[in-house]
């Protein structure tokens, strides 16, 4: 922290600290920092990026959510509002790339997709998903188990939220592959890196198949999320061809890496932690649930959220101009100790664990269950068929940065081989993509409630 600069507009801007969580060391420093933040500025400003503010508080971010009129997510591209830049710190380059789907939109616009996007995603809706989940996971595992190593990253925890997020689209299951390179790679890729060009033409090749994706559902409909968004409508108009692109862009991202991220480092953790996997597994009827919000806590794969001052205001005991900039830290309120008893622990019986990994208030993520339920499904067979897994350390490549998302590239691990317990990947898509398309699988839960019938 440095002392307050109390002449002008600079006087309510303090404490100061400098704060860059998309620095290499942040990863390492999390822990350190975020003590640091708490015990002496749970809200505080910093001059990088153009100075924002930085809500590290479990407390402060309460008081934001609260307050959520006075925040705007908007991002406005065109430049035909207010100007806001998203929820991006630093935002990118002015009148450049595309809105963020209803994450960077306000109300009553961002309301509208929610509705329509809604039945498709509830608890109710997810769960008729649960055997296609399965079996992804199980062809997943099979393609590796009689060679005793698997990369948990590439040959699991990336394939089945891919390819279960496309099922639930509308898009065919084998174009995973295309998909999911710029989801992952997109994020963990350094600007300045030889490999940029690749994975910005990768991207571009992920959009266009977006675009020509909506182009046809809207002549040959097909249940999913894609045929929702085609049919939605903001105050009796339909939404711009780049805000759908932008929407479908969103649930990739947040389908694909986030679950990935929260997989790789629970089981990470669970194989430094033999004994207490062997807990998890044995008593998974009473700690499933409880072990799964506290992996999301502690490790919280999506750390955070910018938002901008809509209008002067006073917040968590600060002052605020419109315009400012708020950067909201999910991952660090989760480690707040003024909340949960001995944050920096991973407890798998950790009860009333209010964590906002999730994030807190309207924009609270949509996809929250298909998290849940796709992690708890591939950790269960990996549980199941691989109990003495060991992962690799000095195999294991954790993202650069975790200023996006705290993520890992590569976890290999070592186990008892065992044996296969039906067909491989391929042939396992297509008798998904089959029975998505015979079932109609994508269907909301206002449609088909009925659960997937595989094999």
């Amino acid at each position: 922290m440095t002392a307050p600069d109390t002449t002008g507009d600079e006087a309510r801007k303090h404490p100061r600290v400098h704060f860059d969580r998309h620095a290499p060391e942040y990863r390492d420093q999390f822990e350190e920092q975020t003590r640091t933040f708490h015990a002496g500025c749970p809200l505080a400003y910093t001059d990088t990026y153009d100075g924002h503010w930085v809500a590290a508080g479990n407390r402060e971010l309460l008081a934001f959510a609260r307050a959520g009129e006075k925040l705007s997510n908007d991002h406005d591209v065109r430049g035909e509002r207010r100007g806001y830049r998203g929820i991006s710190i630093p935002a990118p380059p002015r009148g450049r790339g595309l809105r963020g789907g209803f994450l960077e939109m306000d109300p009553p616009e961002q309301r509208a997709y929610r509705t329509a996007l809604n039945p498709y995603l509830s608890p109710a809706a997810v769960q008729r998903w649960i055997p296609f989940i399965d079996d992804m996971a199980r062809a997943c595992i099979d393609e590796k188990i009689e060679t005793g190593r698997i990369d948990f990253v590439d040959d699991l925890a990336n394939i089945v939220p891919a390819v279960f997020t496309l099922a639930m689209m509308g898009i065919p299951l084998k174009k995973w592959e295309l998909y999911n390179e710029p989801a992952h790679a997109g994020v963990y890729t350094p600007p300045n890196s030889p490999e940029m060009a690749r994975v910005v033409e990768a991207h571009m090749a992920m959009i266009r198949d977006i675009a020509a994706t909506l182009q046809e559902v809207r002549a040959h409909p097909r249940p999913g999320l894609v045929d929702a968004l085609v049919r939605l409508e903001t105050d009796g108009e339909a939404p711009r061809e780049e805000d759908l692109v932008g929407a479908l862009a969103l649930l990739i991202g947040g389908g694909f890496d986030t679950t990935t991220a929260l997989t790789a480092h629970s089981l990470e953790w669970l194989s430094q932690h033999s004994d207490e996997r062997a807990r998890l597994s044995s008593d998974r009827e009473s700690l499933l649930d409880t072990a799964t919000e506290e992996f999301l806590r502690y490790f919280t794969p999506a750390p955070g959220d910018g938002r901008t001052v809509a209008e002067d205001c006073a917040i968590a005991g600060a002052e605020f101009k419109e315009g400012d900039r708020v950067w909201l830290s999910w991952a660090m309120a989760n480690r707040d100790p003024k909340v949960f008893t001995d944050p920096d622990r991973v407890d798998l019986t950790r009860g009333g664990n209010r964590h906002t990994a999730f994030g807190l208030g309207i924009h609270r993520c949509i996809g929250s269950n298909v998290a849940r339920t796709v992690f708890k499904r591939m950790l269960l067979q990996v549980l199941d068929r691989m109990p003495d897994y060991e992962c690799d350390a000095e195999g294991t490549v954790h993202y650069e940065t975790i200023g996006v998302i705290q993520g890992m590239r590569h976890l290999p691990a070592t186990f008892t081989p065992g044996f296969r317990l039906g067909p491989g990947l391929a042939e396992t898509l297509e008798s998904l993509q089959q029975a998505c398309d015979e079932q109609g699988l994508a269907e909301p839960v206002t449609v088909r409630k009925a659960e997937a019938k595989i094999r």
